[in-house]
């Protein structure tokens, strides 16, 4: 049996639910219907853009984009402050309701899933019908918008589901490559990123027709075992497995980062969110009992230029101040005093079982386990950051988590 998969993807996310919220406080100014964004303070035109509304767009306003640069693209931009809380509810409040059409759901990040329908329709019927009800009844119950993309495995669903415009349903099925995924430029295949466009183009390879016929030889030469898997790509083929929710999860790497809403451009700046960022992954490694071999961060900087850094760490660990002291040591030789607007931190290489030397620390070390467990101990019961490290008290920094899961398991990949 062929798989049927859908992709969902919340239309404008932050700036989409903000607008919700405020419609239904009262407000007679729909935020979806005037150039605006989710951004930093706009009194004192500072921080970055992290969602734009489509009339924003229009005016060439981009996500990461400082604040004073779009303001001077478009003076009248109207610019509201994040609400992570709010997203975070919506999220749940949204994946909860797709997980009634079917138990198999990724979770993709925080507006968008996978949903594999094979098989359900003998339940709810036709796939396309069935997108289509699943979005109406999101638009009347939520009052906000999804594209829905329909396709035999993860990345056409995906492809598919950035087709055309907001609040659509569309679908690139095997035959339908050829159509619908060969005239579009290269750059819009997943994994196709800005570097390995230009070096795609260098090669005279502008669509992703052209790349699905092109020489294997010269694409290996090129990218590496990448060449191989981009144009398995252009061509359609990709893995299709979506878990079910209750599966057993084997752990790859636990991740989280922060796109800061003002920029950092100072060392005390960025060690403050590297702690946030390894004690949220600290207490996710706990709570999964893994132990982390390699720590990895990267950062980008206000001009969006990346640097990304990983070591391997002599014991395996679920300590947030080795995790901290290991990102500190990495952050030290990667950055180059640029202002920063994301920063992130990965847990890698996770293991279930403990391995550790015998130190003279290891008394030190327990009294720490036994503080951390404490701690995690009341989060858990009374809520997150209940009990927090004292630097990071009204700091305000707001993290997104990542997880990535073995191949042979549950593979996030699409």
């Amino acid at each position: 049996m062929e798989k049927t998969i859908f992709h969902v993807d919340v239309n404008s996310a932050f700036l989409s639910w903000t607008a919700v919220k405020e419609l239904k406080l009262g407000s007679s100014l729909d935020l979806r219907t005037v150039p605006s964004a989710i951004g930093g303070d706009e009194k004192v035109r500072h921080g970055i853009i992290l969602a734009k509304s489509l009339l924003a767009k229009q005016y060439g306003i981009v996500t990461g984009e400082p604040i004073v640069s779009a303001l001077k693209k478009c003076p009248s931009l109207v610019i509201v402050p994040p609400d992570y809380n709010l997203y975070s509810k919506n999220s749940n409040m949204l994946f909860t309701f797709l997980s009634y059409y079917s138990d198999r759901l990724k979770i993709f990040s925080i507006d968008e899933c996978f949903i594999d329908y094979t098989g359900m329709e003998r339940l709810w019927g036709n796939a396309e019908n069935v997108a289509t009800s699943i979005k109406e009844k999101i638009k009347k119950q939520f009052g906000f918008t999804v594209n829905i993309g329909i396709g035999p495995n993860k990345l056409l669903a995906k492809m598919a589901g950035e087709l055309g415009h907001a609040d659509e349903i569309n679908t690139i099925y095997a035959h339908e490559i050829k159509e619908k995924m060969w005239p579009l430029p290269v750059s819009k295949l997943f994994m196709v990123g800005k570097q390995t466009t230009a070096k795609l183009n260098h090669l005279g390879i502008f669509t992703i027709g052209q790349l699905a016929t092109y020489d294997n030889n010269i694409l290996e030469r090129e990218f590496k075992s990448n060449g191989t898997v981009i144009k398995s790509h252009a061509n359609g083929v990709a893995d299709s497995y979506v878990a079910p929710i209750y599966h057993h999860h084997i752990y790859k790497s636990i991740s989280s980062e922060t796109t800061v809403p003002y920029d950092v451009t100072t060392k005390e700046g960025a060690y403050k969110v590297l702690l946030a960022l390894s004690q949220n992954v600290a207490q996710r490694l706990r709570r999964k009992k893994m132990y982390a071999n390699g720590i990895s961060i990267s950062i980008k900087t206000n001009t969006f230029k990346r640097y990304s850094k990983q070591i391997s760490i002599k014991n395996s660990t679920d300590n947030t101040d080795v995790i901290y002291s290991t990102a500190v040591e990495l952050f030290n030789i990667i950055w180059k005093k640029e202002p920063l607007l994301l920063l992130g931190l990965s847990a890698d290489r996770l293991s279930e079982n403990e391995t550790s030397q015998i130190s003279l620390d290891d008394n030190t070390n327990i009294k720490k386990q036994r503080a951390e467990q404490a701690m995690d101990k009341i989060n858990n019961k009374f809520g997150r950051n209940t009990v927090t490290r004292c630097a990071l008290l009204n700091s305000q920094i707001e993290l997104t988590k990542r997880i990535s899961f073995s191949k042979d398991d549950s593979d996030t990949s699409v």
